[in-house]
């Protein structure tokens, strides 16, 4: 199949300056890269095809031969150049760099890498999160070496400069009249060469370290907060800044109360008597019992809520409320005596039950109307 034109591809013209050039290849980038389409065999062709048609139209030698000679004239296999091969890390760190900070394009020594961030899961109580505490955290990292200070040379000996790349981290490879820049293969892109590396940390400046933190955890987190900890993950690359710990919060589930936003909900069982002839209840919140009055001939489900006994928004002064749901019980393991002291009582209710039960009487004349309009 012939492959189309590289103009085309990034939808530009043959006039267009580099800035353009990455400008649209930024934008199919961004639409087609694999880790946005994964298993779309598409998107990846896509990709892959707008990656060799930047590559070729920002460097000057490739599109001099592209325009004169069109694919023929950077094919590798006729001897024109790389088409579309090189590194993926390397062209997408270019066109992206002024986003992440990454890119390096033009050569130059390869900056030590700043440390990974971590991720560090904490499991709190319900009372713990609303309230706030202080936990001590052992974080397992690469911490920075103190035999080397992070430097991965033995004391007395320092890093000299590499002699192969001249301490840039890059070497040109030369295909036909083309020249390609690639990591320096001596140093690894770093531009220097340790000889005799620390004892310690065997030249790589970091060591495996577990350290203890003392994490302040504000009140009012919910699951799906974090707290950042700056400096506090890996050590960076011989002395590069260290990656951030990130202590990520989830709340376990509670057997009285649940938990929505900044408001607390919870069921309080109450007896027949109390529903029907009304009292006071103790209900239980996060700050000790309160009295909760019911009135009289309360039905099952009603709603009541405690203003200011919820939790406290962590990003606000605002305090949110306990709602509580009352749900009569039905007494069970009655004895003779209680047994028939309920039928006496159902039997005074007789022929008054519009009176006492009025849902119900409105529940059986919606069933009989609806059982007349269907056989109507």
């Amino acid at each position: 199949m012939s492959k189309r034109d590289y103009y085309e591809v990034l939808s530009v013209g043959r006039d267009a300056s580099e800035r353009e050039i990455k400008k649209a290849y930024k934008r199919l980038a961004m639409k087609f890269h694999p880790d946005r389409n994964p298993g779309d065999k598409e998107a990846e062709v896509n990709f892959k095809e707008a990656k060799e048609a930047y590559e070729i139209l920002t460097d000057a030698n490739k599109k001099a031969a592209y325009d004169q000679f069109g694919h023929a004239g950077v094919d590798p296999n006729r001897g024109g150049g790389q088409g579309g091969g090189g590194d993926f890390g390397d062209i997408f760190g270019d066109v992206f760099g002024d986003i992440f900070g990454g890119g390096r394009r033009g050569g130059g020594q390869r900056q030590a890498a700043r440390g990974s961030d971590l991720r560090y899961n904490l499991e709190l109580s319900l009372e713990e999160a609303v309230r706030g505490l202080t936990k001590e955290l052992r974080i397992p990292t690469l911490a920075s070496c103190d035999s080397c200070d992070g430097s991965g040379a033995n004391k007395g000996s320092s890093a000299t400069t590499c002699g192969t790349c001249h301490g840039q981290g890059q070497v040109q490879m030369r295909q036909g009249f083309f020249a390609v820049q690639q990591a320096c293969p001596t140093c690894h892109g770093r531009g220097k060469i340790i000889k005799d590396p620390c004892k310690k940390c065997h030249g790589e400046g970091r060591v495996e370290k577990s350290k203890t933190l003392s994490v302040k955890i504000p009140a009012g987190v919910d699951t799906g907060d974090r707290v950042r900890l700056t400096g506090e993950g890996e050590a960076g690359e011989f002395g590069a800044p260290p990656g951030d710990l990130y202590v990520q919060v989830s709340v376990r589930e509670h057997n009285i109360f649940v938990r929505d936003g900044n408001n607390l909900y919870c069921e309080v069982p109450i007896s027949f008597s109390k529903a029907a002839l009304g009292g006071e209840i103790e209900v239980p919140t996060l700050d000790g019992k309160v009295n909760l009055k019911i009135p009289a001939e309360s039905q099952t489900g009603r709603m009541f809520r405690l203003r200011g006994k919820g939790v406290k928004s962590v990003r606000s002064h605002a305090v949110g409320d306990l709602l509580c749901k009352v749900v009569m019980e039905t007494p069970v393991k009655l004895n003779e005596k209680q047994k028939e002291l309920l039928r006496e009582f159902e039997a005074t209710l007789t022929g008054e039950s519009k009176k006492h039960s009025p849902k119900a009487e409105g529940f059986f004349d919606g069933v009989k109307k609806f059982f007349h309009d269907l056989n109507s």
